[in-house]
């Protein structure tokens, strides 16, 4: 989506809001299976001093994949957006977005920040206990069967053990 900011290019303390869903194709994670709905990102470009600034906010409902045990679990996620617009980017700064003629392009400037801001680890919960390295069995649901691996070093005191 593109919004016009020519009302406000000139004129200091001035705001254009927007409201808008971002396109699920270039948000795509490994840890993410899906989402419930199209990304809603809401904000206003403003003129500060003559220097453009978006903030707002993205929200995402998805569908993760836990990367400890595996499972699907739904994940809401919400990132600040605060950014600066220019008409060029002559120093090559990541943190500044480059308007287009008097327009900026939204799902540009806005799925940028997103993907920025994405987790790098997605757990269903903070203490998921994963799988056991052995069998498999998802350790949430309650222990599994193996039996606690000995120390090579005390193999031969675990035979005295067993008998």
């Amino acid at each position: 989506m593109r919004l016009d900011l020519r009302e406000i290019m000139d004129n200091p303390g001035a705001s254009v809001p927007f409201q808008c869903e971002l396109e699920t194709e270039r948000l795509d994670f490994p840890s993410v299976k899906g989402y419930r709905a199209k990304p809603r990102a809401s904000g206003r470009v403003f003129n500060e001093a003559g220097i453009l600034r978006l903030e707002g906010t993205v929200t995402a409902e998805m569908i993760c994949i836990c990367d400890r045990c595996g499972m699907d679990f739904d994940s809401v996620k919400e990132t600040a957006v605060d950014a600066v617009l220019v008409e060029e980017n002559t120093g090559d700064d990541p943190e500044l977005f480059v308007l287009e003629g008097e327009e900026v392009d939204l799902d540009e400037v806005l799925s940028t920040c997103f993907i920025l801001d994405m987790e790098t680890k997605f757990l269903c919960r903070e203490d998921c206990k994963g799988l056991c390295d052995r069998c498999g069995k998802n350790l949430n649901l309650g222990p599994c069967g193996c039996r606690k691996q000995i120390d090579p070093r005390f193999a031969v005191l675990e035979q005295l053990l067993d008998k």
